[in-house]
């Protein structure tokens, strides 16, 4: 068996190109006790992605030069020394940018197709869609009658986050860039307000649509968006804090003063919760989170969107659309029907 893959060839300074990656095609070693081979029929996305690429400190190792890239896939087992896993399960698993992975069946998860499309395992019923649900609940918890504001609000994580606001009886105001992802906001994600990013007057759009302050501002984006965020932060309010990706490509300070000790005293003066996450730390939440997840779906009350790229061959081109918005929903490679 055999794999064509995607590797890390080089760490990238700003914005990954073409000659940080190299595709080759490898054997595949045989499985081992507990181990099942896998075809690859969706790859997914994410921002954190770009982090994984960098061997500066986070919260995860940073891929190896010449290791395969990482990512979440939904697979066809083609074999398995696993008797709970046979050959044509359709399982979720992490084998990266390739066609072909050979994995520890431990942390796999059987999907059900009848259920829903299996490709949302990736993306509103999956780690997306948990870590809207995890840092909203646990990080913003937002009461009846409350304003939550989200940033890249059409993405598969600002898409649930605004959902779930106005299943909890909150008001919620999405912020994404351009006509075409305010629109979709509104007519397809239900949020109560949406605002565009890129406009000139933003930061007043902002104020007039937020007459009571901000209760939650879940953090997906930072630079300018949390600039105009910051002023309308009520008293108490929560921030969890997801991602920055406004930053993911940046090779230097931002210019201007520091700001540190402004935000500090802000933080300080409002009684501000500001609390970064990964959604790993909510695990016990999950069994939870695809109970109610599922329901929703099924009763309408949680939309989704998918932005599907057929071909591991236009992978990375792809995820440099994703750092720069290009996407409209959760962005998914399909490398095989």
């Amino acid at each position: 068996m055999k794999s064509t893959r995607i590797v890390l060839a080089s760490r990238p300074t700003g914005m990954p190109q073409q000659d940080n990656f190299r595709t080759e095609t490898v054997d595949l070693p045989p499985p081992r006790p507990g181990q099942a081979v896998l075809q690859t029929l969706y790859l997914s996305l994410d921002p954190y992605m770009r982090g994984r690429m960098s061997d500066a400190p986070s919260y995860a190792p940073p891929v190896g030069i010449g290791e395969t890239m990482v990512g979440a896939t939904v697979s066809r087992v083609l074999e398995s020394t696993d008797p709970s896993f046979q050959p044509g399960d359709i399982v979720l698993g992490y084998g990266g940018w390739q066609t072909h992975s050979v994995e520890p069946t431990s942390y796999l998860r059987t999907l059900d197709p009848a259920a829903a499309p299996v490709s949302t395992a990736l993306g509103v019923l999956g780690m997306p869609g948990f870590t809207a649900y995890s840092g909203l609940l646990t990080i913003g918890a937002p009461k009846p009658g409350e304003t939550v504001v989200v940033a890249a609000a059409t993405g598969p994580v600002g898409a649930t986050v605004g959902q779930i606001a106005r299943i909890k009886g909150a008001r919620a105001v999405g912020i994404a860039g351009g006509p075409r992802k305010v629109a979709l906001l509104r007519e397809k994600f239900g949020f109560d307000v949406a605002l565009d990013h890129r406009a000139p007057d933003f930061a007043a759009q902002l104020a007039a649509a937020t007459p009571d302050g901000i209760d939650v501002y879940f953090e997906n984006v930072g630079g300018a968006v949390f600039d105009a965020v910051l002023p309308r932060l009520n008293k108490f309010a929560r921030i969890p804090v997801c991602g920055l990706v406004s930053s993911y490509n940046a090779t230097d300070l931002p210019p201007g003063p520091d700001r540190v000790n402004q935000l500090m005293s802000l933080i300080l003066r409002k009684s501000l919760t500001v609390r970064g996450f990964i959604q790993t730390e909510f695990q016990d939440q999950l069994g939870e989170f695809h109970t109610e997840a599922t329901r929703w779906l099924a009763e309408g009350k949680l939309a989704y969107l998918e932005d599907v790229v057929d071909g591991l061959d236009h992978t990375v081109e792809a995820f440099q659309g994703l750092l720069t918005g290009k996407n409209l929903g959760k962005l998914v490679i399909k490398i095989a029907d």
